[in-house]
């Protein structure tokens, strides 16, 4: 029997609701939040989506950074009373103790654990057979309504700066940046760009663990772009499913969606990555771009019209790239920095390979190659496409100690 789909209202807006939903640990299946993500981003609503298997700290760290405006948790494995506890308990420890936290759990919430539930400071726990668009009307209504604390220091003020960027201007981002003091860095931005389906998150999650790994004290921020819905202007923001080890208190991770944007990213990623490089005290910025065309330039690299927003640019693109024409057609291609043939592990590989060298070899000077297979940890083709990002951003090198500054006089 068809499932009858309500019809959708009218709820486009230019500050879209931004809701957090995740499945926790011990919980492995997602069709029942992906339901409900549909629906809200049918409505209006972007939603960063982090998937299943999730902790209440990287629930809670997720939601400030993303300055959300509510959390959606689905919870069927039973251990509910618990974690929903643990979850206000880290938001409250990140200053987020404003954001309301909804649940639902088919049959396995009852309503005597609702009410504890909801005396412990949940603010709603949705039973089965609740309608859909009941759901979305109430997280509308509070995301509507809710006061919002002051945002304070930390990654709550940077993603509430990044907010402004998106809903007023870059101007109205760096005034309410100004109470965040750290130490003067000159970070070094690269851009990451290419098809949809290449492997871009995936790759970047890479890059990240190498990160963390050999910067011992470094910081690393990640902005990313996803294209926001042309019809409701709502947009699944869903890059954090890939990004497990961008799950450290040393990384800030960010989603932007395009909001009408033809550029390949939002239209407020200047005005973000103005107030990361100067209050953010990061050594590394990763900007990931929609999945892009053969005429996008989402960095303005190609030097027509604006600044270069990004100091290089890394392009990925799988083996199926339909053909040695292709590449031709692709201006950010031949205008990278890097290029990484990701997904090595296909068998069309090595005529990718062939067709691809002989394509950049005539560009000047021609970009470096990189074979990847970001999917396999531990891959050494992107160790050596991290060492040379690192080489390129002046990173101290991998696994050395840093120099010791102590002077003793005798």
């Amino acid at each position: 029997m068809a499932v009858a789909v309500p019809p959708r209202r009218n709820r486009r807006s230019p500050t879209p609701p931004r809701i957090l939903t995740a499945v926790p640990l011990c919980d492995g299946h997602d069709s029942a939040v992906m339901t409900v993500n549909h629906e809200l981003v049918r409505h209006g609503a972007e939603v960063v989506y982090l998937g299943y298997h999730q902790s209440a700290a990287a629930i809670a760290r997720a939601a400030v950074q993303e300055d959300v405006d509510a959390v959606g948790i689905s919870s069927y494995n039973g251990g509910h009373l618990v974690f929903f506890r643990e979850v206000l308990a880290e938001l409250r420890a990140r200053s987020g103790a404003d954001i309301p936290v909804f649940g639902g759990g088919g049959g396995t919430i009852t309503a005597a654990d609702a009410r504890l539930l909801q005396r412990a400071g949940v603010a709603r726990i949705f039973f089965a057979g609740t309608p859909l668009a009941a759901m979305v009307d109430e997280l509308f209504r509070h995301a509507s309504t809710r006061r919002r604390l002051a945002a304070g220091n930390g990654d709550r003020a940077l993603g509430r700066a990044i907010s402004l960027a998106e809903n007023e201007s870059s101007a109205a981002a760096r005034a309410h940046a100004t109470s965040r003091r750290v130490a003067p860095r000159s970070p070094f931005v690269l851009g990451v760009a290419g098809p949809g389906g290449a492997g871009k998150s995936t790759l970047i999650d890479e890059l990240t663990a190498r990160f963390l790994h050999d910067q011992r004290a470094g910081r690393l921020a990640i902005l990313a772009n996803d294209p926001s819905q042309p019809g409701s202007g709502g947009a699944l923001l869903g890059d954090r499913v890939a990004a497990i080890y961008a799950q450290n208190d040393r990384v800030f991770f960010r989603s932007l969606g395009t909001r009408g944007a033809q550029a390949g990213r939002s239209a407020a990623l200047p005005g973000a990555l103005q107030v990361l490089r100067e209050r953010g005290g990061f050594d590394l910025i990763i900007v990931e771009s929609v999945g892009i065309g053969q005429e996008s330039d989402p960095f303005g690299t190609l030097g027509r019209d604006e600044r270069a927003l990004v100091d290089a640019v890394l392009f990925v693109l799988p083996p199926h790239y339909g053909g040695r024409i292709q590449l031709e057609k692709t201006a950010l291609l031949h205008g990278a920095d890097f290029v990484a043939l990701n997904k090595c592990d296909d068998p069309r590989c090595g005529t990718a390979r062939a067709e691809l060298a002989a394509s950049l070899v005539r560009d000047t000077p021609p970009p470096a190659l990189h074979l990847t297979t970001a999917a396999r940890h531990d891959d050494p083709g992107v160790d050596q496409l991290y060492a040379a990002i690192a080489a390129r951003a002046g990173l101290s090198p991998p696994g050395g100690e840093r120099p010791c500054l102590l002077c003793v006089e005798t």
